[in-house]
């Protein structure tokens, strides 16, 4: 399994969020650099984001998630067109699940196991 793992989830319409473009970004030498990119399956989850031995140093990431194709495909208002979560891991391999729960107006996100 990837070391970290994501899932949406549309709580307007009760269902995973299929299609949406995930970006994953370390923060180096003062700028985000992209570390793997996926899109959201009929589960809502990017399967194989990283390499499962891959493991990442420690520092802060940024799951970028990009909503505006989303929303217009399942005609729902736009009003946030992207969703940047940032987050804070250790160097020692540990599972970090990103879920975005989401609908037209808010989403939230905690740390899923």
């Amino acid at each position: 399994m990837s070391q970290i793992t994501v899932h949406v989830l549309d709580t307007a319409l009760g269902k995973p969020a299929q299609g949406i473009n995930v970006q994953l970004s370390a923060w180096r030498a003062g700028q985000w650099q992209l570390v793997a990119q996926g899109v959201t399956n009929a589960d809502g989850r990017v399967v194989g984001l990283l390499p499962s031995e891959q493991v990442l140093e420690a520092g802060r990431y940024q799951m970028h998630f990009e909503l505006e194709a989303y929303l217009a495909q399942t005609a729902q208002p736009l009003f946030y067109p992207y969703a940047d979560i940032v987050f804070q891991i250790g160097g020692d391999g540990q599972h970090y699940h990103i879920p975005l729960l989401l609908s037209p107006f808010g989403y939230s996100t905690y740390r899923g196991s």
